[in-house]
């Protein structure tokens, strides 16, 4: 009896804590802002999602938590949370109607009161808003029952609807690059989101393939070299076309995406030896991705009257010369760790901004006004056939060069001696030192590295741009970078990847949603952490400080055998 009670104040405190988040959602106005930007059109939108998810969230959490699982137990548990939260609703609403809540509240309008109401008047309207918040919370209870088949199937199912909804006007952009191809799917979209049809078919074969799919006999994993070499080498031919046609395929405004992600790559897997492999923090990193750029465009534009020479003929120099910086920088901090290195690399990184903004560097290097017209790079020979990269599509081939042939430098450098090297500073310096590594080499070389890796996206970055100002080369870039190699997994090579994707593309891709989008983006950061603090995709060696406690020690699973014996 006692845990009957303590379940249903866990599901009262869980119900009334869903309707408070909802309350929130409403007063910063994203509710109303987005009630017709429609899931499925005509049907749902993300501004009643925004309502009722909350409210099935944390019926779910009431429903975990309980330890009653009998079916009708969980059931009445689900309705307590949910007339919990629909309860708060109606309060905020009944409150609005006696006080103008619009002196504290901007977003506390008639607008919104309607909304809760469906539209109609406010007491019938308002008591339906309470059933849908019971409802909805005794069909999270009955999918909880069901079978993990189905239960699988359908979570999948309406998951690929949500996503693929709020996309429609991204995917509807991109498929009106493909011509022909584009008439055989206008009719799942209509008017920048899901039809009901379109809806009902993704549903099936979704959900379909996720049913067919959880009931296959689990596949062997290849243990074989020769076809495991085979499979390898397949996916990266399939992967390798993907890339090329890429841009054709998504179209300008993609493409124009995918060069900011891949600029970001570029400089994560520099920024990822120095941090990653290792393990020295350097907050000034945005300095040698300023030094590349601005050599470019000192050598190249003819504006400032000094050189003009051609994109590849100032390349090598740039690279040169944010090698150099980096040993510059290795040099005086080679005694430095953790805090106080991050201080000096910060400072190194504003001491490079302020110089581009000097008065004393203007002539040189254009003060606040940058340097604009430098030289886009061309290929081809000359007489036979060349052409000018200007456009995003043409400069997305030659930043996906440079990823590979970084990628390929850095995963060299991790299997080599000098990679294991950086691991073994990383993980203990004074340990390294009394087992002879040359730690003063070894930090050396990282920086230069880094350095060299960052200096190449400078370069693209002047390329890409044709012009370039002091403000792009601000603290927040470092951070960013700092912060994808975070979220992808500290000294993972594809884990730069990832996190480029997710905090470089996820922005762009969010634009949809005007202002509120680092809203989204900041709750799916939030998720990210909380469900992989690893990284999404980790190394093996971090996954493993991090999840050590989940696998227990060999003397531990020996112990109860000794003492059978």
């Amino acid at each position: 009896m006692q845990n009957k009670y303590t379940d249903w104040k866990q599901a009262l405190r869980s119900g009334l804590l869903g309707g408070v988040i909802v309350v929130v959602l409403s007063l910063i106005g994203i509710v109303a802002a987005f009630i017709n930007t429609y899931v499925i059109h005509d049907v749902i939108s993300l501004g009643e999602l925004l309502i009722l998810g909350p409210v099935m969230a944390l019926s779910l959490t009431a429903i975990r938590k309980a330890t009653n699982k009998q079916p009708g137990f969980l059931l009445l548990t689900a309705a307590i949370s949910g007339l919990a939260s629909g309860l708060v609703i109606l309060a905020l609403a009944g409150l609005g109607q006696v006080i103008n809540l619009r002196a504290m509240f901007l977003n506390a309008s008639p607008d919104l009161y309607a909304i809760y109401a469906y539209q109609q008047a406010p007491i019938p309207g308002l008591l339906l808003r309470l059933l849908v918040c019971v409802i909805v919370s005794l069909l999270t209870a009955g999918f909880t029952l069901l079978p993990a088949r189905i239960k699988t199937a359908l979570g999948q199912g309406l998951l690929y609807i949500v996503v693929i909804g709020l996309m429609g006007r991204l995917i509807t952009m991109m498929l009106s690059n493909w011509g022909f191809v584009a008439i055989l799917f206008q009719w799942m979209f209509a008017a920048n989101s899901l039809s009901l049809i379109g809806a009902i078919v993704l549903f099936l074969l979704t959900a379909g393939l996720a049913y067919w799919r959880y009931g296959r006999p689990k596949v062997k994993r290849i243990t074989d070299p020769k076809k495991q070499k085979v499979v390898r080498w397949g996916t990266l031919a399939g992967l390798g076309v993907i890339l090329i046609f890429l841009p054709n395929i998504l179209g300008l405004w993609f493409s124009e995406i995918l060069d900011n992600v891949g600029l970001f790559i570029l400089m994560g897997l520099g920024l990822n030896i120095v941090v990653g492999f290792a393990g020295l923090l350097d907050l000034g990193y945005v300095a040698f991705y300023a030094i590349g750029a601005y050599t470019i465009g000192v050598l190249t534009s003819p504006e400032l009257g000094f050189f003009n020479w051609t994109f590849w003929q100032a390349f090598p120099v740039a690279l040169l010369m944010a090698f150099i910086s980096g040993l510059l920088l290795g040099l005086p901090i080679l005694k430095m760790r953790g805090d106080y290195l991050a201080i000096v690399t910060l400072g190194f990184g504003e001491i490079i901004r302020i110089l581009v903004l000097s008065d004393w560097l203007k002539p040189w290097l254009g003060g606040t006004q940058g340097i604009q017209r430098i030289q886009r790079p061309v290929i081809g020979i000359e007489g036979v056939w060349t052409r000018t990269l200007t456009s995003q599509q043409d400069l997305y081939y030659l930043i996906l060069a440079g990823i590979i042939v970084v990628a390929f430098v850095a995963i060299r450098l991790r299997d080599s001696r000098l990679g294991r090297t950086w691991m073994a500073l990383r993980e203990d310096e004074d340990v390294a030192v009394a087992m002879g590594i040359n730690h003063v080499a070894t930090k050396l070389t990282a920086f230069a590295m880094g350095a060299l890796f960052s200096g190449i996206g400078g370069t693209l970055f002047a390329a890409k741009i044709g012009s370039i100002y002091p403000s792009s080369f601000q603290f927040l870039v470092s951070i960013n970078i700092l912060s994808l190699i975070i979220v992808g997994g500290m000294g993972s090579i594809p884990g730069v990847f990832v996190g480029a994707l997710a905090l470089i593309g996820l922005p762009e891709l969010l634009r949809e949603f005007a202002e509120y989008r680092y809203l989204f983006y900041g709750a799916a950061l939030v998720a990210m952490m909380l469900t992989k603090p690893e990284g999404l995709w980790p190394e093996a060696r971090h996954r493993l400080e991090l999840h050590e406690e989940a696998t227990p020690p060999p003397e531990a699973e020996a112990e109860p055998a000794t003492e059978n014996a």
